[in-house]
């Protein structure tokens, strides 16, 4: 079978799909493709006043309290925006599966210490063949893996107890319930399931021109809306949305850096913008915030906004630029995201290899 014929089969079978699972709310029903196409061609993004630039940790503190989503989804909830995930944006997110091509949003693990990475992936064979022996009838290896993921390295995704800001974490959870054992709440094992959900990609480098954007560059709430003007796309409810900012062509071209020190990233003044669209997921080719954060005595606030105030987990480090460069051949922005941390208990995280499927 051609392509072109599987594609066009693809999209007949999936125009009849019903999706009826995957934790869906006590009063949902079954939603078919047909029925959230009206819904989706008729959503009109909230207007959000911009921000001032000029942020201090008081309004930090103020969008705290303005862009909680504590209580949202009920007092033990243990998954923040991820809930925004539905049934029916799952079979939303299928029905952009046109093309058949996938794109690997994991940057190669990183082997050798640097200035940006301080702890190198381990890679240990655990047995090798013997040369000089006789080739047994049937013969194996095996190998250990070693890796610290959080940081500015190794592509991962934060769960939601991974940040607390004044003892609490998302939900007003205490700092307390963390122990040597791990996270009791809000860990990332509750991702067992895996993420399935649409996904739009915002290349700022493209939009002002540029291969990359300088270190330090701030991203702001006029550039998110200029990017989707420019590319013909809107967030819409249940997306995750990846921010490239060019990080990894930058290293390739000029060689690695201080990234925790100075990155091109999400200014604070954004996260309105994030909270009104109501996103699930934040991906950056970096770890999201702009840095130094320009927010005196504040240094990851979009970490503090995302994590613990909306409950909204990020994809750090993610390598975004198979999927611009696909995107833009494809001219398509939006995309099916397939993502599946490990399920460990109490784990702050996970290490993962995010698909983005066309």
């Amino acid at each position: 079978m051609s392509t072109q014929s599987w594609t066009k089969g693809f999209a007949l079978v999936m125009s009849s799909v019903v999706v009826m699972g995957c934790t869906p709310g006590a009063d949902e029903a079954p939603v078919s493709l047909n029925e959230l196409e009206p819904a989706v061609a008729d959503y009109r993004p909230p207007v959000v006043s911009p921000e001032s630039h000029d942020l201090t940790q008081e309004d930090i503190e103020r969008l705290i309290e303005e862009l909680s989503n504590w209580g949202r989804w009920g007092p033990d909830d243990q998954i923040g925006a991820a809930n925004l995930i539905t049934p029916a944006k799952r079979l939303e997110a299928t029905s952009l599966v046109t093309e058949g091509i996938t794109v690997s949003l994991a940057q190669p693990l990183l082997i050798t210490e640097d200035v940006d990475v301080p702890s190198p992936f381990e890679h240990r064979m655990l047995g090798v063949p013997d040369l000089d022996a006789e080739p047994a009838f049937m013969g194996g290896v095996s190998d250990n893996y070693g890796i610290s993921y959080h940081g500015y390295s190794h592509s991962h995704l934060d769960a939601l107890c991974h940040i607390m800001y004044k003892g609490k974490m998302y939900n007003g959870v205490s700092q307390d319930t963390i122990t040597e054992d791990g996270c009791s709440n809000a860990a990332i094992d509750n991702l067992r399931g895996g993420i399935v959900t649409r996904g739009v990609l915002f290349d700022i480098p493209r939009l002002k021109g540029v291969p990359y954007l300088e270190p330090g560059t701030p991203i702001y709430m006029e550039d998110l809306e200029a990017w989707e003007e420019m590319a013909g796309v809107t967030v819409r409810p249940g997306d995750a949305i990846f921010i490239r900012t060019g990080r990894w062509a930058r290293r390739a071209e000029r060689g690695p850096w201080a990234v925790s020190e100075s990155a091109a990233g999400l200014h604070a003044s954004t996260m309105p913008w994030v909270k009104a669209r109501d996103v699930s997921f934040l991906g950056s080719d970096a770890a999201a915030d702009v840095a130094p954060s320009q927010v005196e005595g504040v240094g990851l606030p979009v970490h503090i906004l995302t994590i613990v105030a909306m409950g909204v987990d990020l994809f750090d480090n993610q390598n975004l630029e198979d999927l611009a460069e696909t995107a833009a051949e494809l001219n398509r922005w939006e995309f099916m995201l397939v993502a599946a941390p490990l399920p460990v208990r109490g784990g702050t995280g996970s290490p993962l290899n995010a698909l983005a499927m066309f």
